[in-house]
């Protein structure tokens, strides 16, 4: 399971893992509101990480971020470390 903290956002963490397949699953996060964060995470389960990330990215709310665009920095962090690998 990947762990991201989270900056600029009610929500404090990210977790997931990513399938063979490149797909998401088991998305959580930790803290924000729990009916919207519950949403996107089953309207991104068993999706392609990348259309995610592009879907995503640059969605803005507080602090010039959001948690739409933190799960897109969370895929991009994710994708550096399995890169390291």
């Amino acid at each position: 399971m990947f762990t991201y903290s989270t900056k600029g956002t009610c929500s404090r963490q990210i977790l997931f893992d990513v399938d063979a397949e490149n797909k998401m699953r088991s998305v959580r996060f930790i803290g924000g509101c729990g009916g919207n964060l519950q949403g996107i995470a089953r309207l991104v389960e068993n999706k392609n990480i990348d259309e995610i990330a592009t879907l995503l990215a640059g969605i803005r709310c507080k602090n010039n971020t959001s948690c739409p665009d933190q799960l897109s920095k969370a895929i991009a962090e994710y994708k550096e470390a399995k890169a390291k690998e």
